[in-house]
């Protein structure tokens, strides 16, 4: 049981890795379109003033999420905001494409400290949307025989941490290699917020089966036959995303002449 508990819990890792990599190379994009008009060496500095407000962010609302998760009225709004963050970035990427480029260009002439503000609030969102994914992927998996942190389990809280440390790490180093995949393949963007959406359906479900609501049953959200079909779509989606983004054919010459 204890081998099949740790598959279970790597498993919930590497799908929280491959998200994270995924929304942290969008994210890249969209800081490094934001200081892109500063002088060289301010940009760096920007960045890293940034990433140390998402950092401080994102373990401060850890904790604070550790003791909420349980209300069925967050676990609701959660699902709401991630259902919410997938369906815009649909409609912004295939219905407002000439309005977001409008707006950026706009920005292109704030100040320092301005784009640092503004680098820091898209790190707090984008902090709130990782923070979201993981715990709404680790809420049901099975309890361990860790102590409680806050009001999380033990086993459920590490992953979580796991995966905020991990988004951190692939914002600050590992982007760069995602926003190339990206480039060859620009279909995984839409694949990845798909996957959110999907996550969030499982939050609803884990919130419709509250106790409080009784709507679904508890068997049911945290049985195997629910497990089977959420990871089997969740697959699903990754497979077809996969196969369905076709390589850029610019891409493609360029690593072949590289």
């Amino acid at each position: 049981m204890e081998i099949a508990l740790l598959l279970e819990y790597g498993w919930v890792l590497l799908i929280l890795i491959a998200i994270e990599g995924i929304l942290a190379a969008d994210n890249a994009l969209v800081i490094a379109t934001m200081v892109k008009h500063l002088p060289k060496e301010q940009r760096k500095k920007a960045l890293v003033y940034g990433l140390a407000g998402a950092f401080v962010f994102r373990f401060g609302s850890l904790f604070l999420i550790s003791y909420l998760i349980h209300i069925w009225q967050i676990q609701a709004i959660g699902a709401a905001y991630l259902l919410g963050i997938a369906i815009y970035h649909l409609v912004k990427k295939y219905m407002l494409k000439r309005y977001i480029k409008a707006k950026m260009q706009e920005a292109k002439g704030s100040g320092f400290w301005l784009t640092v503000l503004k680098v820091e609030l898209a790190d707090v969102a984008f902090a709130v949307d990782a923070i979201l994914v993981a715990v709404a992927l680790a809420a049901t998996l099975p309890t361990t025989n860790l102590p409680n942190i806050g009001g999380l389990d033990g086993g459920h809280f590490t992953i979580v941490l796991a995966g905020g440390i991990i988004g951190l790490i692939i914002m600050r180093f590992a982007a760069g290699k995602f926003v190339d995949l990206l480039d060859r393949k620009p279909g995984l963007e839409t694949t990845a917020y798909v996957v959110v959406a999907w996550v969030g359906v499982k939050l609803a479900v884990y919130a419709l089966s509250h106790p409080e609501l009784a709507i679904i049953s508890t068997d049911f959200a945290k049985g195997v036959t629910w497990k089977i079909i959420f990871w089997s779509i969740l697959m699903l989606i990754v497979v077809t995303g996969w196969f369905m983004s076709k390589d850029e054919p610019n891409q493609i010459i360029l690593q072949k002449s590289s």
